[in-house]
């Protein structure tokens, strides 16, 4: 049994690793600080029906609080912390890009002291597949999957580069403190308890209600798809499989994707929802939005020779599984369609 600290535990990744981990016989404590980015019910509800069933309590805990996370995690006694706890979205970090300084900057900075000086013996972090961002030759035979050694110096959004600015934050940690590391560069998470901004819960919110759905670049742009409890089965493999050890520099740090390489675009997401929900959607086209890729596809090689074969879960079973859980959400007056702007068509996770 691992000691692990999760952080970011009431969000749609986090409540559903911790609940994994403690199926596995883990000893999970847990915190977030339900902000308002989306409504704060949802995430109360995850801990309710999620954790709270299995034994996880979630403190509230602000992580740019740096004596206060300094105490969260020497209280734990944690041998393992899985971050998940950042600002989300790509859209949202084009009108405020300071909430990601925040979050996602200052608040990993002090996850990473934390853990150094408690020492913590593996961080494991959330990135994300926008890091890779707009790639040369894309569309020119440039859609190709992406590989944890391609260049990441170009993001295409502000929270694309915060998220390339912590895998440089931690290997710096890793290389300096020896503090062992890993990123996790998830690729467009879906499923059950899954995000209102996101374009699985929109598409199907608005299809139920008969109003129209706002698909971008014609629906023709690709996304690696990953259904969530196929993320959740890689996780936690990647944390029992232990910390990295030192690299050719003397850092102990990896990074994964964590992806299968079966892009869809969002004309079969859209097909696969009106499938699940069983009704056509009313569509209207629009450009690009800025922060926007053409293309993600996970290269999960370096992974699979990490955990071995994982699951994966074809896209029309994934979207049945998440429109069955969204109709009993709204059907029960838990989830109130929510009237906001039309995100990306896809956010990452």
């Amino acid at each position: 049994m691992t000691s692990i600290l999760v952080t970011g535990a009431a969000g749609f990744i986090g409540a559903h690793v911790a609940r994994a981990l403690v199926g596995r016989g883990h000893r999970v404590s847990a915190c977030d600080n339900f902000n308002a980015y989306y409504d704060p019910k949802l995430k109360q509800a995850r801990v309710q029906e999620l954790l709270w069933p299995v034994g996880v309590n979630v403190q509230h805990v602000d992580l740019t609080d740096v004596a206060a996370t300094q105490r969260l995690v020497e209280a734990s006694g944690a041998q393992v912390v899985l971050h998940l706890a950042a600002q989300a979205g790509v859209r949202h970090s084009v009108d405020a890009p300071l909430d990601y300084v925040q979050a996602n900057l200052l608040g990993f900075g002090s996850v990473l002291e934390a853990c150094r000086r408690a020492g913590v013996g593996h961080l494991l972090h959330a990135s994300s597949s926008s890091v890779y961002g707009h790639r040369e030759g894309e569309g020119e035979g440039g859609a190709r999957p992406f590989s944890e050694s391609d260049r990441i110096d170009r993001p295409a959004s502000f929270y694309a580069a915060t998220k390339v600015a912590n895998e440089a934050m931690a290997h710096a940690t890793a290389r300096v403190h020896g503090l062992p590391t890993t990123s996790l560069r998830f690729f467009t998470v879906y499923g059950p308890w899954g995000r209102p901004d996101m374009a699985c819960w929109l598409f199907s919110e608005r299809i139920r209600l008969g109003l129209p759905i706002v698909v971008f670049g014609r629906g023709e742009l690709r996304r690696d798809f990953t259904y969530v409890d196929d993320t959740v089965e890689a996780v936690c493999r990647l944390i029992e499989r232990g910390a990295p050890r030192p690299d050719a520099q003397g850092a102990p740090v990896e990074i994964f994707n964590v992806g299968h390489s079966v892009p869809a675009t969002v004309n079969e997401l859209v097909a696969g929802l009106e499938q699940a929900i069983g009704r056509r959607a009313v569509i209207e086209h629009a450009p690009l939005q800025v922060g926007d890729v053409p293309h993600t596809e996970s290269d999960p090689t370096r992974l699979r020779a990490a955990i071995g074969d994982w699951p994966r879960t074809p896209l029309a079973r994934g979207l049945a599984e998440f429109a069955d859980w969204h109709r009993g959400w709204l059907q029960r007056g838990a989830g109130q369609p929510q009237r906001v702007a039309m995100p990306s068509y896809a956010q990452a996770a």
